[in-house]
């Protein structure tokens, strides 16, 4: 089992669970976590954000511990083909460290990035029910 650094649509735990299936669902709630050298983009003319390295930035996230294996390949599945897994160190609340994997989006794609920060708030409001709605992948993966 291993974990897993989200820093978008996954941060919420429905579409988490949602995302890896009644089988694989994380068992716990995410844990705050931020990771540094990384910044997070909206992506031009979508609802979720990119992730990218950046020296001098952080991203705060939400960690899920110990995803089963099955979980992976439906998380990959996911995030497609402009995104790939990396490992990273992750800082809890507590300033305790994790090693975990994330999503980067893929240098080729960077044109579609959009400057600033994605926002969390606005997607809580305005994003999260049209994403859901929109992400027909969902049965799919």
């Amino acid at each position: 089992m291993a974990h897993v650094f989200t820093y978008g649509t996954l941060m919420w735990p429905d579409i988490m669970a949602r995302v890896c299936g009644p089988a694989c669902a994380p068992l716990a709630p995410p844990l705050a976590a931020t990771l540094a050298g990384h910044a997070r983009h909206p992506v031009r003319g979508q609802d979720y954000p990119a992730m990218i390295p950046a020296a001098g930035h952080q991203v705060v996230g939400r960690l899920y511990l110990d995803l089963p294996e099955a979980a992976w390949a439906r998380l990959d599945l996911f995030e497609g083909d402009e995104y790939e897994r990396h490992e990273v160190l992750v800082t809890l609340a507590d300033g305790s460290w994790q090693r975990a994997w994330t999503y980067l989006f893929k240098p080729g794609h960077a044109a579609r990035l959009e400057a600033g920060d994605w926002d969390e708030a606005a997607f809580e409001r305005e994003g999260k029910a049209r994403f859901v709605s929109r992400y027909v992948g969902f049965d799919a993966i």
